[in-house]
């Protein structure tokens, strides 16, 4: 049984920060390669951020800015996602995921979407005052 679990999302005013949570259960998330997307309403899922699973590469959308960070803890088996300075445009529900084959590098700068296979539930930041 291989489970992704996101948390921490909420309501926060423009310029407010958050940290989401992916709590990862039946497979050791730190051996794969993972990323945060998201899905705003009436959009296409796209790709925030991304980090290989030796956390060489990381990857962030043009429109992140600097402002998000991607991390994990092997330990905890859980992926984060820091998000600072947000704006109404980061409003979206949120998604972690991780790759479909270990051996395949998929945190690339197009975070495609289709290199993930495995999706948690999703968590709803929204970003308003």
């Amino acid at each position: 049984q291989m489970q992704l679990v996101e948390s921490g999302g909420d309501l926060v005013q423009p310029g407010g920060s958050l940290r989401l949570s992916c709590a990862a259960s039946g497979f050791p998330l730190d051996f794969y390669d993972i990323g945060w997307f998201r899905q705003a309403p009436g959009k296409e899922r796209e790709g925030v951020s991304c980090i290989s699973s030796r956390g060489q590469i990381t990857n962030y959308a043009d429109s992140i800015e600097g402002r998000f960070t991607i991390s994990r803890d092997s330990a905890k088996n859980t992926m984060y996602l820091q998000m600072n300075s947000l704006k109404p445009e980061d409003t979206a529900v949120y998604y972690c995921a991780a790759d479909w084959v270990l051996a395949t590098p998929s945190c690339t700068a197009e975070l495609d979407v289709g290199r993930f296979g495995y999706w948690g539930q999703g968590t709803q930041v929204t970003v308003s005052s």
